[in-house]
């Protein structure tokens, strides 16, 4: 089992609610010049979970499950930037108030832009929800070490998760995490330069179709765990070489240049301490059986 400082880590209960569908309320254009009008970011998204393709939505930015905010009207102000920050994927989240009252769900990542917390509820729970709902999320991770491996960086990641990665100890001094997905740099697009990954995303572009069926990119899941190449995202999100970062896939395909499925950064290193294993079912449904990986009778659905 790897080493970590997981007893020195803080805990705090953050609330928010779900957050209304989003637009700008104008044509937007895609790459290729193209106006259109599509359901975006935000919203309690009914049919739209973790494990489902991140693809062939009739939408834009996509996010699945329930988008939470602590204040919608100030998305960049407290109390939102806290729970942004120290929200972290694989944190529990509990509904206070409503028809909902008790039932639990998942925290996916996190949104820049729309600085949305993305959490997972079960389709049933999500019907009974409303726009006015308390969550509180149990919020446990940030400053999380790997004690044994000071070259590796991580972020946003709950402990309790990390130990259901599958990672593996090569004994050459590298981890082995299983991916479903290998990214080459060249596709890294917004989001890039941003001072610190503890909160937002960055989307993987999917505006050349050669590049995107060359890397299976288009087979991508929400809530995949992805590999992106030559990426050193400890001190902001930029290029080098022998770098590697791993995140989660948090929002869908995008129509817009520069845009396509969005990640939030779990974990990461400015040398080649992180070796990606293909795992066609490294995406947090079928590790933590929510979304999709819940099935109807409790089968996990594996990739195809």
């Amino acid at each position: 089992m790897l080493k970590t400082n997981e007893s020195a880590l803080v805990e705090f209960l953050l609330q928010c609610q779900p957050g209304h569908p989003r637009t700008r309320g104008n044509w937007e254009v895609d790459h290729q010049g193209n106006p259109f009008l599509l359901p975006s970011i935000g919203g309690i998204t009914l049919n739209v979970q973790v494990g489902d393709p991140a693809f062939g939505w009739a939408g834009d930015h996509v996010e699945p499950g329930v988008s939470c905010t602590a204040d919608t009207h100030k998305p960049f102000e407290h109390p939102n930037v806290g729970l942004q920050l120290y929200s972290c994927v694989g944190n529990t989240a509990a509904v206070t108030s409503g028809e909902a009252k008790g039932e639990n769900g998942t925290v996916i990542g996190h949104h820049g832009g729309s600085e949305h917390l993305i959490v997972e509820f079960a389709r049933s729970v999500k019907e009974k929800m409303t726009y006015s709902d308390t969550i509180m999320i149990r919020a446990k991770g940030q400053g999380l070490k790997l004690t044994e491996y000071p070259a590796i960086t991580l972020f946003n990641l709950d402990p309790d998760l990390l130990k259901k990665l599958k990672i593996r100890e090569a004994g050459d001094g590298t981890l082995e995490v299983p991916v479903t997905t290998v990214v080459p740099a060249v596709c890294m697009g917004s989001g890039i330069g941003s001072a610190h990954v503890a909160k937002g995303d960055y989307d993987i572009m999917t505006s050349d179709p050669e590049t995107v069926s060359e890397y299976g990119i288009d087979r991508i899941r929400f809530g995949d765990f992805v590999a992106l190449m030559d990426q050193d995202n400890r001190y902001g999100r930029a290029y080098r070489k022998g770098a590697v970062s791993i995140g989660i896939v948090v929002h869908s395909d995008c129509l817009e240049a520069g845009h396509g499925p969005g990640v939030t950064t779990i974990m990461t290193c400015a040398e080649p301490s992180i070796r990606p294993v293909i795992d066609p079912n490294a995406n947090i449904a079928d590790l933590l059986g929510i979304g999709s990986g819940a099935g109807p009778v409790g089968k996990k659905k594996k990739k195809g």
